[in-house]
């Protein structure tokens, strides 16, 4: 007989409310030391993200899926097998604007050429930060083959 799977709760939470509750085996997180994976038992954690992806894998009911979420930074927080991500924004892969997005990496972009041309850093940094979530949400988008 086939061992039980162990599962835990991973919950995903902004200023918006819950974006992001299910039992996974499995989730792959981008700390700001570099990948992580965590499963169940993993000894408690807490740990700053960058803006990234998070692939959580499902149970074997649910054929192993993995769902994707574009993360703006924040913290993960791993105890008593519950993983909760707290991020100023975050998007499932299949509620992800596509062309909202580009046209937001398009704008960055524009900022980001205007900021450099009049060496002001100030802008230029908030300019690169917007260009990377926008980057960052075309890319899961487009992770879950869109």
């Amino acid at each position: 007989m086939a061992d039980p799977e162990k599962l835990f709760r991973v919950n995903v939470v902004t200023p918006n409310g819950m974006i992001y509750s299910h039992r996974g085996s499995i989730v792959d997180v981008r700390a700001v030391d570099g990948e992580r994976s965590l499963m169940y038992n993993h000894l408690p954690l807490l740990t700053p993200l960058v803006i990234s992806e998070v692939k959580v894998k499902r149970s074997r009911e649910m054929s192993s899926r993995i769902d994707h979420i574009a993360i703006s930074g924040g913290y993960i927080e791993f105890s008593d097998n519950v993983a909760t991500i707290i991020a100023d924004s975050a998007e499932r892969a299949r509620n992800i604007d596509v062309s909202r997005a580009q046209a937001a990496k398009e704008r960055a972009e524009k900022r980001l050429k205007e900021a450099r041309e009049k060496h002001d850093e100030r802008t230029e940094e908030r300019a690169t930060v917007a260009l990377k979530r926008a980057l960052n949400r075309i890319s899961v988008y487009n992770t879950k083959g869109h």
